[in-house]
This record gives C-alpha cells, structure tokens and sequence, in this order.
C-alpha cells in the first residue's frame, strides 16, 4: 500500500471504517521494540504498547520465531481435539500463576466473560445462591471491556450508553471505598471483580491495603475475589501481576493483552481446580481458546518477561520516569500518579483538554493517548532504556514543560 499516502489511507479509513475509534494522527507501518514508522518513514517512541499488550516490546525475535515456527507445523485444531501446545501451555500458566487450573479463550473481554460465568456458576453450584440471584460487585469508573454483559456495569457513558436492555446481577459501589464494598455484600453475592490499578479510568491507584481488604470482606463472606490483570498483568506495574503490591492473592486471575506478546490475540482465567471445575464440556468454550500458535506465542512471551527482568525493569524506569515528570513543575500538571511503566499525567482544567498536547508530542515524535480528556497515560514497552526515557522527556518537557 506504499503507494498510498498516510493521508489518504486514513480517509479510507474513515470512508470504509466505522467510526468507534478516534486514533491519533499517523499510520504507523513498521515497528520494532520500543520504535514505531509512520507511512512515510518518520521514527516515533511508542509510548502506550498498545494499551500494554506490548509489554515485551513490538516483534520481540524470541516471540516473532516461536510464532513462524508453530505456523509451519499447526495453527488450528478447536479444542474437538487434543494438540501438543496447550496442555504445556496450561502447565507453563498454572504454575506461573500459582493456580491449579486454566482456561484459554482470546480476547481480555472473553476472559473477563469467562470470569463472570464462573464466579455465577460457582455461586449456584457450591456456594448455593439460589437460582437467578447471584451478584458480583464492580466498582464505579471500572473498564473491563465492551460486551453487551460487560459494559451494563461500565459508568462510562460512551461505553453504555444506548445498548441496554443491560445485564442485571452487578452492584456498583464507588472504588477504593471498603465501606461501600462492606455494604454491598449480601447472601446472593457470588464476586468482587476489581482492577489492581484502574487503568482506561486514568491510572486511578487505589490506597495501599485496598486489595488485602477486598480479600479480607471476600474470605469472611464466601465470595470469590476476581482481580482483572489484563493491563496491569506481566510486569507492567513492576511485579508480575499488581495484585502482588498487597499480600491477597485473588481467588481468579484474569489476564490478556501481553500475554499474547503483542502479536496474537490470548487471553486466560487461572484459578484453583475447587473453582474452575464447575466447568463441564459443552458448558463454555472457544473455537480458537487454545490454539496452537496462540499458545506457542504466549509461552514465548512468558519467558521474555522473565528472561529479561522485565518486573525489575519498570519498577526501576517507572519510579524514575514518573520522578522526572513530576520534576517538570508545570503549570499545566494537576497530579502524576501511576505504578511502574503505567503511568497517568492528569492535567489542570485550564490546561485544555489533553487531545491538544497528545497530538503536539505526535508531532515531536511521542505516540500516546489521551484518556477521559484531562488524562494523558505513558505506558511505553518495558524494553526501554534510561536514555530513551531522557529523550522523551525533553519531548514532554517542550509540550508539557
């Protein structure tokens, strides 16, 4: 398509494309670790691994070959048959996770799905909530993606709006709020489904014992603590999963984005065999939960992380990106606030909204996302090095500075 211009490939776009996504300016055609090209050859940092699904950074080798190499024997068979892949895959994540079993499906949402049916099932089968009734409790500004059932208990407007009739049997309560959570748990509640760190909300982290509380209520009441670690997972906060801030350990893990190292979609709920065995065949499934190639990439993935520090890495380059960003002292800064390489710039009101300077540093050569338009997040690969951090803030520096 090289003889097309950017321009008129992001016109086609617009023609052919509906309109559910408003991207920054710029087609990007090449990537490698932490650099991305535009359509015409111009570097940028990549500074939101697309919404942290690029943890390892953009075609890690290791990953790009464990990929080419499983494409060339098998890809596909559904889970009608056994393959040679998953079931060392689910070894590899079992342990991993600490858990005793997993269940694969593809997408963050399809997991967070699969989190939702197995906290219900559970409630009905071994907890005894009577038919129909079984609760989960979520908390206001939560994103856990955008099914029909998933945003019937999104706050966010854009995200809900006009696709009722909704999915009943969630209570909302305000996050980082115990009292409420206290308040909320009745006999019919089956589930806390929790974000460690409320990423799309604007990197919202909530007090320090938050979790452990959560965990606490959870224990004392029979309810199952899910911890959604789809964007804070695989080392983006600077531990394996953010839940290991606090000393709870979720009853369910729900994981995605880079577990697919940025170049298949995979996603996974890893639980104790007590929880995840309400599941019978034909129960829940995925045509492509599972498959070969998805699996390969993902134990390929796992192993960068660990190979490579990769926790380390962004609990030291986080601690100085974010104390470098605080040291701007700008007029414009209202607050930074984040966890590792996830980090939140939220900016004064008198500032404008955060679109203007999002697209001043595209033109510097920074890609990242605004988020709830006063919010600018800083999620880059966790491959990258001090001095790459130093260049990108003198980028921010004129933007922000």
């Amino acid at each position: 398509m090289k003889n097309y211009s950017s321009k008129k490939l992001m016109e086609i776009e617009h023609k052919y494309g509906a309109h559910n996504y408003h991207p920054l300016e710029v087609v990007i055609s090449e990537a490698e670790g932490i650099w991305v090209k535009d359509h015409e050859g111009k570097r940028y940092i990549d500074m939101l691994s697309a919404y942290s699904a690029v943890n390892q950074g953009h075609r890690h080798p290791a990953i790009i070959k464990a990929l080419k190499d499983q494409a060339d024997l098998l890809t596909l068979t559904s889970r009608a048959f056994f393959n040679d892949k998953w079931p060392v895959f689910a070894k590899k994540l079992a342990g991993l996770t600490g858990k005793e079993m997993v269940l694969p499906m593809n997408t963050g949402a399809e997991a967070v799905e699969t989190a939702i049916k197995t906290m219900r099932k559970w409630g009905y089968r071994v907890k005894g909530v009577e038919k129909d009734k079984a609760e989960i409790i979520v908390f206001d500004e939560n994103f856990h993606g955008r099914t029909t059932t998933i945003v019937s208990f999104s706050t966010d407007p854009l995200a809900k709006d006009d696709y009722g009739p909704y999915t009943p049997g969630f209570i909302v309560v305000p996050y980082n709020d115990i009292k409420a959570v206290k308040k909320a748990v009745n006999k019919n509640t089956v589930g806390i489904l929790v974000e460690p760190i409320q990423g799309e909300a604007g990197v919202i982290v909530p007090d320090d014992g938050y979790l452990n509380e959560l965990g606490q209520i959870a224990k004392e009441n029979n309810i199952l603590l899910a911890a959604d670690e789809i964007q804070t997972g695989f080392c983006r906060t600077g531990k394996l999963f953010a839940y290991m801030y606090e000393n709870t350990v979720p009853d369910i893990i729900i994981m995605g984005k880079a577990l697919g190292g940025g170049v298949f979609p995979v996603s996974a709920v890893a639980a104790d065999e007590n929880i995840l065995g309400v599941f019978e065949p034909g129960s829940h499934g995925s045509t492509f939960g599972g498959n070969p190639l998805g699996c390969a990439v993902a134990g390929a993935a796992i192993d960068v992380l660990l190979n490579e520090n990769l926790s380390e890495k962004a609990l030291e380059l986080g601690s100085y990106f974010m104390e470098q960003l605080k040291n701007l002292n700008s007029d414009k800064i209202e607050l930074v606030r984040g966890k590792g390489l996830l980090i939140g710039v939220v900016l004064k009101k008198s500032a404008g909204k955060a679109r203007t300077y999002t697209t001043r540093l595209k033109e510097k050569g920074l890609l990242c996302k605004e988020t709830h338009d006063w919010i600018i997040r800083f999620a880059p690969p966790l491959i990258i090095k001090k001095e790459e951090i130093d260049f990108a803030m003198g980028k921010i520096a004129e933007v922000l500075g």
